[in-house]
């Protein structure tokens, strides 16, 4: 392939895209260099098809290399060991809006490889992975229904901003990602601080029309190139044998569908399934695989028409209905905070659980280390949908949903500086039919409140679905699996009554108008007032006192130049302090000193032995001190620890001393007044002068 290059001017830099230098054996390759930021993108389809491929298998492969940042990584190994789950999510992000645009029937293995080659610490190099894999397609022989492009939105002193810096986006109040086609929006994801139902369109279509130039720049660079795409047979259904499946499935399926609950619905659909088969089994023997999508393709249209055109859903609710909740907190008597939240047939258990800075996640990548101080693990074992599977560990599924409700209940945390806990919820969802994440969402938000964390108010979540026939749209609250599965458009949002903390977009098809996007985000602010109106009767304000078996954290405040003084030569005086109580100890450059414990004794005991270390002498006061070392001139007594005094020979008593032996012994405990501290800051004491006298109780 001959080199070929398209160069544009982005929101005030230079972006470009080049192909025919790197990786030329692959099927397509794009370098996008936009500022000091490269991204190389591969992709390689198979010639062959699988025998029995009953789907398009797709895999997107995100790596950010550490030399990229000019970095080693910090694994044992010293090498790129795995997928992190920024990686994860990046994956998911690409896969997402470019997985509906190959075409029907292609089956063939296809696998897209972004590989992060240069980071400037200015742009984030993921937008332009996305735009990358849509080139890197868009060039090659493989059939694609694109280009797409993405952006991130941003939003700095009220106006919007399309892939800010790293830098603008710390002043961001809305951060999303926009992908689209030249005609439609194709994918939404991120988080906004409340941003209403308005805003947030604005932002989404603001997108829409800021990544036109990216669009426009790929279709330019595939001329260029010029190849033509590969063709590919699709298997013809057998008329034939579509209109017997028909006759014998189609009525029982429109039974079934309106079947209301889940298992049972499922098990006519597979009776019917099981009772065709058999019945073709002689005449179309070894057609077992043409049958089955035949099957499916029934359902699919018969459910789709019952709820587009009859307006009849699954389950027998109206378009806009909740299924019924139930919320029950403080059922876990030993975690910090807990939550059983129920809605129809799914149910998310969540725990909160508060921790100090030790229990902080240590995020090693090509943008630097962070410590993350919040985090939300979602768990979806097979047992909730009851199935069987060997797969025990989070997946990619796992991670992006988790990311959706960690993203969700971000926003309605207290600052760390006034809450400095290190929080982690865990929602295990028990049983599902639709909406995992979003019953995570609210149970975080329930557990959050049990747990005593001051929340600035309560948030829910809910997924929207849409189904349009023809001219018939039918826009779902609180979908089912099976509408999930069946629909053009899955739309999770999640916020409070005032606005959106965060939302996830998927749509399936290009005739998603505005107009019904502004419908399906009403719908939803409906629906989530509901359902917040449900989660009050279980609790509707954080509790005043934190759980009993939560560590407390005091926080102290010293002067920056006894932060020193604190630690102690190689962290001697903290580790002194920790030993003798258990606490934990965090302490801060600006001074601030966090001591965390469940025993409130001992924190008492932490804070003192503290302020011991970092005391400072009085002229005239008291100190009942230590004798720690003889001289011939004098002794030098601790007044407090890490602080001597010397209390010269002629202050030892009233009388003349001989030798200070006669009077003072190491290890003697001895009461001493100050007499003054010289411009050196040392410290002058006197035996003599506290001869007779008694320490004071504040003393």
């Amino acid at each position: 392939m001959a080199y070929q290059k398209v160069e544009i001017e982005f929101n005030g830099q230079t972006l470009t895209m080049e192909t025919g230098k790197m990786a030329r054996q692959a099927d397509g390759a794009v370098v996008i260099t936009y500022g000091e930021t490269k991204v190389l993108c591969t992709v390689v389809s198979a010639r062959k098809m699988r025998e029995g491929q009953g789907f398009f298998p797709l895999t997107v492969n995100y790596q950010e290399k550490f030399y990229a940042g000019g970095k080693i990584p910090g694994s044992f190994f010293r090498r790129e060991r795995g997928t992190t789950e920024r990686e994860t999510l990046i994956c998911r992000l690409i896969d997402r809006p470019m997985r509906p645009l190959f075409p029907k029937g292609y089956m063939f293995e296809t696998q897209i490889m972004p590989t992060v080659i240069s980071a400037d610490m200015i742009n984030d190099p993921d937008t332009i992975a996305m735009v990358a894999a849509s080139a890197a397609v868009a060039i090659s022989d493989i059939p694609f229904e694109g280009p797409i492009a993405a952006v991130r939105v941003g939003r700095v002193d009220g106006k919007l901003i399309a892939n800010p810096t790293l830098e603008q986006m710390e002043l961001s109040d809305v951060e999303i990602v926009v992908s689209g086609s030249k005609e439609a929006v194709m994918m939404v994801e991120g988080e906004s601080n409340f941003f209403s139902e308005a805003e947030m369109l604005d932002a989404i279509f603001f997108g829409h029309e800021s990544l036109q130039p990216l669009i426009d720049a790929q279709t330019e660079l595939a001329k260029l190139v010029g190849l033509e795409k590969r063709e590919f047979i699709v298997a013809e259904t057998d008329a034939v044998l579509e209109a017997k499946v028909t006759e014998l499935a189609e009525a029982n399926v429109k039974v079934a569908a309106k079947i209301q609950t889940k298992q049972e619905r499922s098990a006519a659909l597979g009776d019917n399934r099981t009772a065709v088969k058999e019945a073709l089994a002689e005449e179309f023997e070894g057609r077992e695989e043409e049958i089955k999508a035949i099957l499916g393709s029934i359902e699919k249209r018969v459910i789709r028409q019952m709820v587009a055109k009859d307006r009849i859903r699954i389950d027998g609710r109206d378009m806009s209905t909740v299924r019924p909740i139930t919320c029950e907190i403080g059922v876990l008597p030993r975690s910090h905070g807990s939550a059983l939240f129920t809605r129809g047939e799914t149910q998310a258990l969540v725990a909160a659980t508060l921790g100090t800075k030790v229990d902080e996640q240590r995020m090693d990548n090509v943008q630097g280390m962070e410590f993350k101080k919040f985090m939300l693990h979602y768990n979806f074992p097979p047992f909730c949908v009851g199935e069987t599977s060997m797969r025990l560990f989070p997946g990619r599924r796992e991670i992006g949903h988790g990311m959706l409700a960690e993203r969700s209940a971000a926003q309605i945390l207290p600052k760390h500086e006034d809450f400095p806990y290190t929080i982690r919820i865990v929602s295990d969802v028990l049983e599902s039919n639709g909406s995992s994440s979003m019953a995570s969402v609210c149970g975080a938000s329930l557990a959050l409140m049990d747990a005593g964390v001051p929340v600035k108010e309560a948030i829910s979540g809910i997924a929207m679905g849409l189904i349009k026939e023809g001219d018939d749209v039918a826009v779902l609250s609180d979908i089912l699996g099976d509408e999930d599965h069946l629909g053009d458009m899955d739309f999770k949002v999640t916020g409070s009554a005032e606005g959106i903390t965060a939302l996830q977009m998927d749509i399936k098809i290009s005739g998603v108008t505005k107009e019904i996007m502004t419908q399906a985000l009403d719908q939803a602010k409906e629906g989530r007032i509901h359902i917040l109106g449900e989660m009050a009767k279980a609790i509707d304000a954080p509790r005043a006192d934190l759980s009993k078996y939560a560590p407390r954290i005091t926080s102290i405040r010293v002067k920056t130049d006894q932060v020193r003084t604190v630690i102690g030569a190689g962290g001697k005086n903290v580790r002194g302090v920790i030993e003798a109580t258990g606490c934990a100890i965090d302490i801060q450059d600006d001074g601030t000193i966090h001591i965390a414990s469940s025993d409130g004794e001992a924190a008492k005991l932490a804070i003192k032995m503290i302020r011991d270390l970092i005391q400072e002498a009085e002229v005239g006061k008291l100190y009942d001190g230590t004798v720690r070392k003889i001289m011939e001139f004098g002794a030098f007594v601790e007044i407090f620890p890490g602080t001597d005094g010397l209390v010269h020979i002629s202050e030892l008593d009233k009388e003349r001393v001989r030798a200070v032996t006669d009077v003072l012994s190491e290890g003697d405990k001895v009461l001493v007044k100050c007499i003054g501290i010289d411009k050196q800051g040392k410290i002058k004491l006197s035996r003599k002068e506290a001869l007779g006298q008694k320490m004071s109780e504040g003393e």
